[in-house]
């Protein structure tokens, strides 16, 4: 596992398109399909790695609560499965099915969706406005496997609120920190 942050790149810039198949459902889906009325939120996650594991749980909550409140979400997984099976799309299914996510967990499998979004770590979060620009690419919270930092999702749910309102997110960011995404 090598300790990956979240590249500082200027907010501000537009929600790349993608078309990626659902492991879920098994449909290609679009940003568009994804796009929520208030706000987008794309997270670049997978199964094996131990900082998603810790707080997986966290995300499906904030799922649960911020769908109805016209936040979009997506996961997308574009780890190299071929050294990562746990990571393929099967094993994906299972995991969603078992989390019973409220969201759709694609498959990036060219890795040119994370590349676009210029992600660099699982969890990575890209918060996009009503009007599809990014607000917000930090953490979710202050905990990390092991620092006995209780998981909240406090960072994101309050990038989250502001978006929902209609109110600008500071600039201020602390990035998110996880696994390196595991490129081909």
């Amino acid at each position: 596992m090598s300790l990956t942050l979240t590249k500082p790149i200027p907010l501000g810039f537009e929600a790349p398109d993608f078309i990626l198949p659902d492991a879920i459902s098994g449909n290609m889906l679009r940003l568009k399909d994804i796009r929520g009325e208030k706000g987008t939120l794309v997270m670049f996650i997978c199964n094996h790695c131990p900082y998603v594991k810790h707080v997986v749980h966290e995300l499906v909550n904030i799922g649960n609560d911020y769908l109805s409140k016209g936040i979009g979400m997506v996961a997308i997984n574009s780890n190299d499965v071929e050294n990562y099976p746990e990571d393929h799309p099967d094993k994906m299914k299972e995991l969603a099915n078992n989390l019973n996510l409220p969201f759709p967990y694609l498959f990036d499998e060219s890795q040119e969706v994370a590349k676009n979004y210029d992600a660099a770590c699982t969890p990575d979060f890209n918060l996009f406005d009503a009007k599809g620009k990014c607000v917000y690419r930090g953490q979710l919270d202050a905990s990390r496997p092991g620092n006995d930092v209780p998981v909240t999702g406090k960072d994101l749910r309050a990038a989250l609120e502001l978006v929902v309102s209609g109110k600008e997110v500071p600039v201020n960011q602390i990035p998110s920190v996880g696994c390196n995404i595991k490129w081909k």
